[in-house]
């Protein structure tokens, strides 16, 4: 069963996806003031198309909500999901940002 675990130590870290103690994907991201940066996203090759990198994206934008935290989506995938899904980040996109 997959589990995310969010971590953030002075600012640094992110969102890592586990399945039965294998890490097979992790979100980059920092924090400093109320912003998170996402600066990458990365999903083992082996475990592609079970939408892990989404899960991703879900717990990274709860995060955010939870901590009223704006996003600045470095990462091309976070960053391309914003634009494809703006009505549902646009409360924490923080427009003009990349």
């Amino acid at each position: 069963m997959e589990e995310i675990k969010t971590k953030f130590i002075n600012g640094r870290g992110g969102f890592y996806l586990f399945d039965n103690k294998e890490q097979l994907g992790e979100m980059i991201a920092s924090i400093e003031g109320d912003e998170l940066t996402v600066h990458h996203t990365e999903v083992n090759p082996k475990a592609e198309g079970k939408g892990y990198a989404k899960k991703l994206l879900q717990q990274m934008a709860e995060y955010a909500r939870q901590n009223h935290l704006q996003v600045i989506p470095k990462c091309e995938y976070v960053h391309t999901q914003f634009k494809r899904h703006s009505e549902l980040y646009a409360d924490i996109w923080k427009m003009g940002t990349k």
